[in-house]
C-alpha cells in the first residue's frame, strides 16, 4: 500500500506530501486543486508507461505545468503589506512527483531542457530514484539515475553502472530499462505503477462505445473508456462473483436484472426493469444508469489492482444512487487501495464512515493548494532526493 503521495511545483501544488490509507477521500471547493492532485498522480503513473513527455506536451510543455506563483511567499505578501511578486529565483525550476511505501519508494525530477532550441518545450528528466522504505535517505537508495547514467546498489553497498543502457534526457528509466538481473527493484516498482487503474468521466452520450455492440472477449479489467462494458460484466459473472454483481444491481436498481446479450459473439448490455414487458437496450438506458453499470464493472473487477483511482464518480448519478455507490466503493477498498476525488458532500460523508477511510480536504492559500487547516497535522514526512 502507498503510504505517501508527494507532488511539488505542479500547477497549483507548490509542495504537498499527503498520507494515504486504504480508502482516501479527496474533497474541497471548486478551484482548490483536486484536479491538479489527480492529474499529478496520473503523470506519476505515465512515467512507467513511457508517456510522461507526451502527457506534459499535451499540457503545453513542462513550463506550462510549473507552479505559476513566486518561489517564496513572504510574510509581508501574506499580510498584504507588499503585493505578491516574483523574486530572483534561487533554486532550479523542477517538477517532482513521488510516492512512499513500506517496501520500495520512487521519485522523478523533471526540469527545463539543457539545450536544443528546436525542443525548448521538451522536458528533461534530471533524476530518478528508488529507495527502500517510505522516506528517502542516502543509505537506503537502491537505484539512481542522473542524466544518462543508471546506477544500481550491489550487495557490498557499492554502486554499479547498469551495463548496456544509456538513457536519453527525455526517457524515464522505468520505461527504458527491462533487465531484472541488475536492478530487480526497478522492475518491481514499474510493474506496480503500471497496474494502477484510473477511471475518469466515462462517456455515456448517444455515440458512446459502451452503447454499441462489441466483440465479446474475456475482460477482467474494464478499459478506460468503458467500451468493453458488456464483456467486463459477463467476465465478472464467470470469473468473479455473480452474487456480488447481482446484489450491486439490486442495491442500485431494486427489482431490476442485468442481461448480457450475445449475438454471434457480439455482446451488449440490457436491463430488465420491474413493470416493463421487455428489457431496455443500451440506447434506451439513461446516462446515469449506464454510468453506474460502468462503475460496477470497474469496482467488481475479478482482478483487483493495488491502487484504484476514481475521479468524480458521482457525475451524472441521481442522488438516490449515492448510498449504493458508497457501499460499492467501500467493498472495493477491501480488495484495493482506493483514492476517490469527489465534489459530492453526501458521497464524502458516507465514505468517511468507514473505519479505514481518510479525509483529504484541500483548499488554497495565495493560489497554493494545501491540506485544509484542520488536516494540516496529517502532512506526511517526506524528503526529495537532491539533484546534486
Amino acid at each position: 500500500m502507498l503510504k505517501t503521495l508527494a507532488i511539488s511545483n505542479y500547477r497549483s501544488i507548490r509542495n504537498l506530501a499527503i498520507p494515504l490509507s486504504q480508502l482516501n477521500v479527496v474533497t474541497g471547493p471548486n478551484g482548490s486543486g483536486k484536479s491538479s492532485l489527480y492529474r499529478g498522480l496520473r503523470l506519476l503513473a505515465d512515467t512507467a508507461r513511457g508517456e510522461l513527455v507526451g502527457s506534459l506536451a499535451r499540457e503545453g510543455g513542462v513550463q506550462s505545468t510549473f507552479w505559476a506563483g513566486p518561489e517564496k511567499i513572504s510574510r509581508e505578501m501574506r499580510s498584504g503589506k507588499y503585493a505578491v511578486q516574483g523574486t530572483v529565483r534561487k533554486n532550479p525550476a523542477q517538477l517532482r512527483l513521488g510516492y512512499g511505501a513500506d517496501d520500495l519508494s520512487y521519485s522523478i525530477d523533471v526540469g527545463y531542457p539543457s539545450g536544443g532550441a528546436a525542443f525548448s518545450l521538451d522536458p528533461e528528466i534530471k533524476r530518478e530514484c528508488i529507495w527502500a522504505g517510505p522516506v528517502f535517505r542516502r543509505g537506503t537508495l537502491l537505484v539512481d539515475r542522473r542524466g544518462p547514467a543508471l546506477l544500481a546498489a550491489n550487495d557490498e553497498g557499492n554502486w554499479d553502472k547498469v551495463p548496456g543502457i544509456t538513457l536519453s534526457n527525455f526517457e524515464s528509466m522505468m520505461h527504458a530499462f527491462a533487465d531484472p538481473r541488475t536492478a530487480p527493484e526497478m522492475i518491481t516498482v514499474r510493474e506496480r505503477i503500471r497496474a494502477w487503474r484510473f477511471y475518469d468521466h466515462f462517456r455515456t452520450d448517444r455515440q458512446s462505445p459502451c452503447r454499441m455492440p462489441q466483440v465479446g472477449t474475456y475482460t477482467p479489467v474494464l478499459s478506460d473508456d468503458g467500451a468493453d462494458l458488456a464483456a467486463a460484466l459477463q467476465t465478472i459473472r464467470e470469473l468473479g462473483s455473480r452474487r456480488e454483481l447481482d446484489d450491486a444491481i439490486d442495491d442500485a436498481f431494486p427489482g431490476s436484472e442485468l442481461e448480457i446479450r450475445n449475438n454471434d459473439g457480439w455482446f451488449e448490455v440490457a436491463m430488465r426493469q420491474q413493470g416493463l414487458l421487455r428489457p431496455l437496450k443500451p440506447a434506451e438506458l439513461s446516462d446515469g444508469t449506464l454510468r453506474y453499470l460502468l462503475l460496477i464493472a470497474a469496482l467488481l473487477t475479478p482482478r483487483p489492482p493495488e491502487l484504484l483511482v476514481l475521479n468524480e464518480p458521482e457525475t451524472s448519478l441521481h442522488p438516490d444512487l449515492i448510498p449504493a455507490l458508497a457501499r460499492l466503493i467501500a467493498a472495493a477498498a477491501a480488495r484495493s487501495q482506493v483514492i476517490v476525488v469527489s465534489h459530492s458532500a453526501k458521497l464524502v460523508n458516507l465514505l468517511l464512515k468507514n473505519d479505514d477511510a481518510t479525509s483529504l480536504e484541500l483548499d488554497k492559500d495565495f493560489g497554493e493548494t494545501r491540506l485544509a487547516q484542520g488536516d494540516l497535522l496529517q502532512l506526511a514526512r517526506w524528503e526529495w532526493p537532491p539533484r546534486s
